[in-house]
């Protein structure tokens, strides 16, 4: 397995810098997206469409990087720099941080750091639906939610943690490594 070199960790500050503006730009979106599903009841609905963009620095760090801990780490710095720039949640996008790089980690893991293709981004959207879904049951209440209204948070969940974390995710990949700025990836 590939140890941590300076490069990386220089490679994962600047991914976790540039995401976690991402993060930070995308919060008014978030809050006029919730303010536009209210009347109809399904304000939550904001989290889910937005969630893939928030959770995009761990399987992109995870999936360029190829390290134990990338994802982890290049979510939870994305997490940091977000905070920092005044995000709307404060303090607590640290733990929000950490539990979806944990998510991402998840799915790379389980293909053991070895394969790094459509498979693993599946599984790590999957891996990272299941354990922050499993979060917000507990953080944000989703357990009040109706059965059916649970199952349509968690599908528009993991479909925008796909596109973002998954397909985006290899289409950056892919042009990364056609400008040959990362050599280790095919």
């Amino acid at each position: 397995m590939k140890a941590w070199h300076i490069r990386d960790i220089i490679l994962v500050t600047i991914l976790a810098i540039f995401m976690g503006v991402i993060f930070w730009v995308i919060n008014p979106v978030y809050t006029l997206l919730a303010a536009a599903l209210a009347p109809f009841g399904l304000q939550p609905l904001a989290n889910e469409i937005l969630l893939g963009v928030w959770v995009m620095a761990g399987p992109l760090a995870g999936f360029i990087i190829r390290i134990p801990g990338a994802a982890t780490l290049g979510e939870f710095l994305g997490a940091v720099v977000e905070m920092f720039l005044g995000g709307i949640w404060g303090a607590s996008t640290l733990i929000s941080g950490a539990v979806q790089g944990l998510g991402a980690e998840i799915g790379f893991a389980a293909m053991r750091y070895k394969k790094y293709n459509w498979v693993t981004l599946v599984l790590t959207a999957l891996t990272t639906t299941i354990v922050t879904f499993a979060w917000d049951l507990v953080r944000s209440g989703y357990s009040a939610y109706h059965f059916g209204f649970l199952i349509l948070l968690f599908a528009v969940r993991f479909c925008s943690v796909f596109l973002f974390g998954g397909v985006l995710t290899k289409l950056i990949t892919n042009l990364l490594a056609r400008a040959h700025v990362l050599p280790n990836v095919k």
